[in-house]
């Protein structure tokens, strides 16, 4: 069972486990849809692929990642997801640091008006 479930214009996630220094969510990328581009104040966060075939921008650097790939990102980093293709993207993100409420979310671009 899971802790918390979001609809979000993109697609979704689900809180898998919070604990007082790491937080786990599996995130559901729609096609065409991507996150805002964004960085954290209190947490850094690392990203496993599961499906999908993301565009992945961290610090203004894009690249295309697949399943069983990774990326991380420390705390400041600005990064973003996106998903050009047909099926979704999934992918685990676990978050480590000393805050994890979605108001620690500085977006610098969001496709969505947030």
């Amino acid at each position: 069972m899971s802790l918390e479930k979001s609809e979000r214009p993109w697609g979704s996630y689900e809180v898998l486990g919070e604990f007082p220094n790491y937080k786990v969510k599996t995130i559901c990328v729609k096609p065409g849809g991507r996150l805002s581009y964004q960085r954290h104040a209190k947490r850094a966060e690392h990203w496993f692929i599961v499906a999908g075939n993301p565009e992945v921008t961290v610090d203004g650097e894009i690249r295309n990642i697949g399943p069983g790939d990774s990326v991380q990102f420390a705390i400041g980093v600005l990064h973003r997801i996106a998903n050009p293709g047909t099926t979704d993207v999934i992918f685990v993100e676990v978050q480590t640091g000393t805050y994890f409420g979605e108001d620690d979310i500085e977006r610098v671009e969001d496709d969505y008006g947030r």
